[in-house]
């Protein structure tokens, strides 16, 4: 099925976007686990794969519309240097994967294609319910009980 050429390029800058997730969560997941903060890194591990599935759904998708997924593109990496900066800069990556889908998602309701705005829907809930909320909430635990009080519960 041939789809819109711009919802394609759309969802090749998401693709971009879930790629750089991949990259970072990567990266801090080893970090994580190098310090033996062990569920850090189990949870970052994890959200790896979330992000795998989310560019496994935006790569299917593209080829469905006969587009061309471009896995070459990334947007910058921002690997932290210690827990709070990696964890605001996952954060700071989500909240952005968050904008970019509602804005893609609009356009999709503004050409008719529904089905691209609904994998995308399944994307947003995931990103905002699940990932967003979750390093918002690890942000606010190190505020309220201490950086290191935080560091010894995830060892």
């Amino acid at each position: 099925m041939q789809g819109d050429k711009q919802v394609i390029a759309y969802l090749n800058e998401l693709l971009a976007g879930e790629l750089t997730a991949i990259d970072q969560y990567f990266i801090h997941s080893r970090m994580y686990q190098n310090w033996g903060l062990e569920k850090l890194y189990e949870r970052i591990n994890h959200e790896v794969q979330d992000e795998t599935n989310h560019a496994d759904a935006l790569i299917k998708r593209i080829l469905f519309l006969e587009g061309t997924p471009d896995l070459s593109k990334r947007e910058p990496l921002a690997v932290g240097a210690t827990v709070p900066d990696m964890l605001k800069n996952d954060l700071a990556v989500e909240l952005k994967v968050v904008a970019d889908l509602r804005k893609v998602m609009a356009y999709c309701e503004s050409v008719r294609d529904y089905q691209t705005r609904e994998i995308l829907k399944v994307m947003l809930d995931d990103t905002e319910i699940d990932h967003a909320h979750w390093l918002e909430k690890q942000l606010g635990l190190i505020e309220m009980v201490g950086l290191e009080n935080y560091l010894q519960s995830q060892i």
